[in-house]
């Protein structure tokens, strides 16, 4: 799959402060905004940019986003968050609405998956988390 090998077609953003969770949504939104997602799409990509880069943020301390223009199978956008942190030991349950391990509504995860096309998250305990993510442009 063609990822986008050009720079003005790809983002990267380090996350470590609440700051940086601004900066991802952001820079996903004016990215995504090059191939014509609506207004009502740049804001459900930067919702769910914001709650894995807020899951960075919290769990991990630091981590990176990258988002990314594709063209394969159609135009879209491809967030990775990627994080060394403490990974998830039940990544099914943690994408089960209502459970939260900080006492939070539990709605990070499984909104972020709702929001996007596409949603993948690959998690080792001890080694860190990856969350990917795409969100198709309308075809035609």
């Amino acid at each position: 799959m063609d990822r986008g090998q050009q720079p003005e077609n790809r983002v990267q953003i380090p996350i470590r402060v609440d700051a940086d969770i601004v900066t991802a949504r952001r820079g996903a939104r004016e990215l995504a905004a090059k191939i014509g997602l609506t207004p009502t799409e740049l804001t459900v990509l930067a919702t769910a940019v914001s709650e894995v880069a807020r899951n960075i943020v919290r769990f991990a301390g630091s981590g990176q986003i990258v988002v990314e223009l594709v063209d394969q199978p159609r135009r879209g956008v491809c967030i990775v968050a990627r994080d060394a942190g403490p990974g998830i030991a039940d990544v099914e349950q943690a994408l089960k609405d209502g459970y939260s391990t900080y006492h939070g509504l539990g709605l990070g995860l499984p909104g972020a998956r709702r929001l996007m096309d596409e949603f993948s998250i690959v998690s080792e305990v001890g080694r860190g988390t990856t969350v990917t993510m795409t969100k198709w442009g309308r075809e035609g």
